[in-house]
């Protein structure tokens, strides 16, 4: 089965393609913004991952078989090279492509992730977003009233709340196959598959306001990752696309081309 995708900037075959991964509870609307800023030069595809957006739903969700899928849509859209940029969950598919296929890979960006294990942060999230799914509601207004018992962020919330939409019965629900990912939210939130070090160029861009890239990461990063370099946003936390647009826009530019 095949992802879910969007081809924009240049046409296919004419420049170098840039795959766009989103994170967790996101689609492939949300780095629109990274998507604009490389049209200018790059053919580029942004994609829903699977038991997100529109793309297909399944019981599995794991880092090998979410990255199998990328690998699947590069051949049918016969890309024989690409550049990988992932945010967050993202990311992390982003360095399992890279680990099943570095040939497949031309320089490879991480935005605020590291190839580690996390401690559970989303319990909040996920009960909000099982708060809505339990009360039919006839807006995104309604369902963010729901979702203020359990997060106080507006922006986490606008976030959360693009992924609500009408389905085929005219009904609010979330397009995120939420069952799925609560139920294999240990393995979204553990490390890739790291088998040897992926010699792919690759940057990690972190958000200085985020705790997902520590110092402590350093050395798990450059042991999967030996041609790794870091490069800080200041300003931004873990959503530095959206914060910082134009210093991340000119950093993935920058490096890609």
């Amino acid at each position: 089965m095949l992802l879910n995708y969007k081809l924009s900037g240049q046409p296919l075959g004419s420049a170098e393609p840039v795959v766009l991964l989103h994170g967790l509870f996101g689609s492939l609307e949300n780095l629109n913004i990274i998507a604009r800023a490389l049209s200018e030069s790059f053919t580029v595809i942004n994609l829903d991952l699977r038991n997100h957006g529109q793309s297909f739903k399944s019981d599995v969700m794991d880092y090998p078989s979410m990255a199998q899928d990328v690998l699947t849509l590069l051949d049918h859209l016969e890309i024989e090279k690409a550049h990988l940029v992932g945010h967050s969950m993202g990311g992390k598919v982003a360095m399992q492509v890279a680990m099943l296929n570095e040939d497949k890979i031309n320089k490879l960006v991480v935005m605020d992730i590291a190839p580690v294990d996390y401690h559970p942060r989303h319990d909040a999230i996920i009960q909000a977003l099982n708060a809505v799914a339990a009360t039919p509601v006839a807006s995104r207004s309604e369902a963010d009233t729901i979702m203020q018992t359990y997060i106080e962020e507006q922006g986490v919330r606008g976030f959360l709340l693009k992924s609500l939409a009408k389905d085929e019965q005219g009904v609010l629900t979330w397009r995120f196959n939420l069952a799925v990912i609560e139920a294999n939210y240990d393995k979204i939130i553990s490390n890739i598959n790291t088998t040897h070090s992926c010699l792919c160029d690759t940057l990690f861009l972190k958000g200085n306001n985020s705790d997902y890239i520590l110092a402590e990461h350093r050395d798990a990063i450059m042991q999967s990752f030996s041609n790794a370099r870091a490069k800080i946003i200041q300003g931004a936390g873990h959503w530095l696309h959206a914060e910082k647009p134009q210093a991340v826009n000119r950093s993935i530019i920058d490096f890609i081309q």
